[in-house]
């Protein structure tokens, strides 16, 4: 399983975050809120973190988080489920790869915002922001696995066909532990899109009791301390989810590994 560590391996490893970093931007942001003598302008994060704990102690809070997290997760993992497929599929059959790549292109070149109003006009508010983070998730999924299909080993393959290996050997030895590595990467990446993309479509589309409905609301209201306390909510809970969810494949990838 050595194809899995050195395809971990590649690339740049992104720069850990700093405990001392995050208090320095942080007392930036303090001293500039406190320069401009105007919470209206620039909450200050002291503000904003009483704020967001006043929140949470609403069942209201709660509530829609739930609603924001159920639709946004739900497009998730029906791209990554559908992605994986589909690439599958590309990789077996050319046909199928020519016929979904106008497809893919259209989906990665059109705007986050025209995909937000066109699929309005078809879709109810309240599940809009599952469709959209669907759309963004699935080229990426997509072109990912078939890129960590058409790049496997070529003499495990031809390993597996001199010892006449089925199918379901070749998926689960060879396939599997080949694309881990690329749909992980795919993930990373995808995680961070589907929760900018599904909360972007929230406010534009303003379903009820959606975590994009309270930042249009703070917007409308001039309500600074709201705007920003929402925004950290979002931001916890779509780094909570990530790092969950990076985690278990992390698992998946160390048990293969071992076997």
């Amino acid at each position: 399983m050595s194809s899995i560590t050195a395809a971990k391996g590649s690339g740049q490893i992104p720069t850990p975050i700093k405990f001392w970093a995050v208090v320095v931007w942080l007392a930036v942001w303090q001293a500039v809120s406190m320069a401009l003598g105007q919470e209206i302008l620039l909450v200050s994060p002291v503000s904003v973190v009483i704020r967001t704990g006043k929140l949470a102690l609403e069942a209201e809070f709660w509530q829609t988080i739930l609603f924001s997290f159920s639709r946004i997760a739900g497009g998730f993992f029906l791209a990554a489920i559908l992605g994986t497929i589909m690439a599958a599929l590309a990789a077996g059959f050319r046909r199928v790869e020519e016929l979904l790549a106008p497809l893919v292109l259209t989906i990665k070149s059109i705007p986050v915002a025209s995909f937000i109003i066109l699929v309005l006009i078809w879709v109810s508010s309240r599940n809009l922001s599952m469709l959209i983070s669907f759309l963004m998730v699935f080229p990426v999924i997509y072109t990912n696995v078939l890129s960590g299909i058409c790049n496997t080993d070529p003499q495990l393959l031809e390993m597996a066909q001199v010892f006449e290996l089925p199918a379901s050997r070749r998926i689960r030895y060879i396939y599997v532990s080949q694309v881990l590595p690329y749909f992980r990467a795919a993930c990373s990446l995808a995680l961070g899109l589907c929760w900018k993309a599904g909360v972007a479509a929230e406010v534009i589309g303003i379903p009820d009791g959606s975590m994009g409905e309270k930042l249009y609301s703070a917007k409308i209201y001039l309500d600074t301390p709201d705007l920003f306390a929402w925004t950290l909510v979002i931001v916890l809970v779509s780094l909570a989810f990530e790092r969950l969810f990076l985690a278990l494949l992390d698992r998946i990838v160390a048990r293969l590994e071992r076997m």
